[in-house]
């Protein structure tokens, strides 16, 4: 698995004219002050780099990288100033955060990484992976993975499974990928940032299972693509619908996002398992989401640093593994970006 920088280069041109119109007054290019953020650990990496670089127009931006599930709750809560999530809020979610919007900010991937000695390659389909972690797969060498890994040997030895024990938007994306490929896991598991997974060992963050899976021989975790290159781990090739086995790189996570067509007003997406015209596309790919209240005292300021990270900040997503997000989440972002 490599990044592959190809179509990962945004548009100046495409990025200026949908940002057009959006002003903030004072709060531009003398911008001062000060910001607070919490949620996504996928994203943790990406804004790492925004606040950095926004730092240096006078802000300083706070971000902790707690789960997509604590950022709803403090955006909701008002302890923060801006949420981030790779899950989109619920409508009870979103009842309760009083009149927040959800935008969209960022595009990636969620990737399966594993820990097996010797082991450079592996193939892996939607139904195995969620046979694996409903526990009726229990070891590496069983026949129905053997069977699409011919030619690799594979250990007889036990899979250790690693989720995420927060609340979590790549467990979101996990699981909506996994209730679209198995019905058995859809009515038993279900969808959300927080399920009970019916067996294996937890972690917290990212960096969280990155560490278990790391640590442990056998081991398989979904994880968020950058941690995954970052930390040198092997991510397993996933069966698409067209029948392609697929890293989680640049092109194919543009390619499955490149089937939305329309975007709803809250901006929720799914964009996990693809349709078959997606050829070459990832299927555990997803959005991720800043989100901020309406009436927000510090809108002014959000407003800033929101389109720094659709415009100038998105330079920094192709050595993070965060791919280009096509025009019609663009124009939505912006859309929503501009009811503030």
């Amino acid at each position: 698995m490599r990044r592959t920088t190809k179509s990962a280069l945004a548009s100046a041109a495409l990025i200026a004219s949908l940002a057009t119109g959006l002003s903030y007054g004072a709060a531009s290019a003398a911008a001062s002050g000060s910001l607070t953020g919490a949620g996504s650990t996928l994203v943790a990496p990406f804004e790492a780099y925004w606040g950095q670089e926004f730092e240096k127009k006078g802000v300083s931006v706070t971000y902790a990288a707690v789960g997509s599930g604590s950022g709803i709750a403090q955006i909701s809560a008002r302890t923060v100033d801006f949420g981030a999530s790779d899950a989109p809020m619920t409508p009870a979610q979103a009842a309760e955060c009083k009149g927040c919007v959800q935008i969209p900010w960022a595009l990636t991937a969620t990737g399966i990484g594993y820990n097996l000695k010797g082991v450079k390659r592996l193939r892996l389909t939607g139904p195995i992976v969620a046979k694996i972690y409903m526990g009726k797969i229990t070891k590496w060498n069983a026949k129905p993975i053997e069977k699409i890994n011919k030619g690799v040997k594979l250990p007889n030895e036990k899979i250790t499974v690693v989720y995420r024990s927060d609340g979590s938007g790549d467990t979101y994306a996990f699981t909506d990928y996994m209730s679209h490929v198995s019905k058995q896991w859809k009515k038993q598991v279900g969808n959300a940032t927080s399920v009970e997974f019916p067996t294996g060992v937890g972690g917290d963050g990212n960096s969280g299972v990155t560490a278990v899976v790391e640590s442990t021989q056998g081991a398989i975790g979904y994880i968020a693509a950058s941690y995954i290159y970052d930390h040198g781990l092997k991510a397993a090739q996933l069966q698409n619908a067209a029948g392609r086995w697929e890293y989680p790189n640049l092109p194919k996570i543009e390619e499955a996002a490149a089937v939305v067509k329309h975007v709803p007003s809250n901006n929720e997406m799914h964009i996990v398992d693809p349709p078959k015209r997606a050829k070459k596309a990832y299927p555990l790919s997803t959005f991720t989401y800043v989100i901020v209240p309406k009436d927000a005292p510090q809108k002014a300021l959000l407003g800033e640093f929101i389109k720094y990270a659709l415009t100038t900040g998105q330079k920094f997503g192709a050595a993070l593994d965060f791919a280009k997000m096509p025009k019609v989440m663009l124009n939505a972002a912006f859309k929503t970006l501009k009811s503030l």
